[in-house]
């Protein structure tokens, strides 16, 4: 038996017996499950959990693509499914390119909805550790020196000991110490591993 994805399913939809029948459809895949008649009210009670969002597009007030827009202002990032009826295909259309996972139109079946919500969970599990890895990377690169943030960059330049003890004005046998620490303090493994971090450290490099 294969175990459920962690996180919770986050139902936006403003039809009570349609959340109703959804819930009880992933809870019955021994899923978590929280649902609300309606965006701001999923916004006043969402902290920040990990989880995924089944979201209806046409809804009173805050309509699906303005939640969506809503979420990204604020650097919430969670894989999203909409949910459309035959006439908002077009609204559908322009949630994926606001960054939605898939549209999938009602009514719709179980096994598909049960199959992207499983992959929406799974995407949000990736996301999260990879925010904790940059986290992580961030704070590990807090801890260097001026001297060794300089070493960093240039290693992950290419340049060689000799070459950033000449750059720098120090001794080649200074740079392997300060390269030495550097290694330790980012907990990188290799000169590759290394040239990563920094990637993530500056991304828009």
């Amino acid at each position: 038996m294969r175990h459920p994805a962690p996180g919770t399913v986050y139902i936006v939809d403003d039809d009570e017996d349609f959340r109703d029948s959804m819930q009880w459809l992933l809870e019955s895949a021994s899923l978590k499950v929280s649902g609300y008649a309606s965006a701001q009210a999923f916004l006043d009670a969402y902290d920040g959990e990990l989880g995924c969002l089944l979201l209806d597009v046409r809804m009173p007030e805050i309509n699906g693509l303005a939640l969506q827009q809503i979420l990204q202002m604020r650097g919430i990032e969670m894989p999203t499914i909409v949910m459309t009826g035959h006439g908002d295909i077009p609204m559908a259309v322009s949630a994926m390119k606001n960054g939605a996972l898939d549209f999938i139109e009602k009514p719709f079946d179980d096994e598909v909805m049960l199959q992207l919500v499983n992959q929406a969970l799974a995407q949000a599990a990736k996301q999260h550790q990879l925010r904790a890895q940059n986290s992580q990377i961030h704070d590990s690169y807090a801890q260097l020196s001026r001297r060794e943030k300089e070493v960093m960059a240039l290693v992950v330049e290419g340049q060689s000991n000799r070459e950033i003890a000449e750059t720098l004005g120090i001794s080649p046998k200074t740079v392997e110490v300060h390269r030495s620490r550097v290694m330790s303090k980012m907990q990188a493994g290799s000169l590759a591993e290394l040239v990563q971090q920094s990637a993530r450290l500056n991304p828009q490099a």
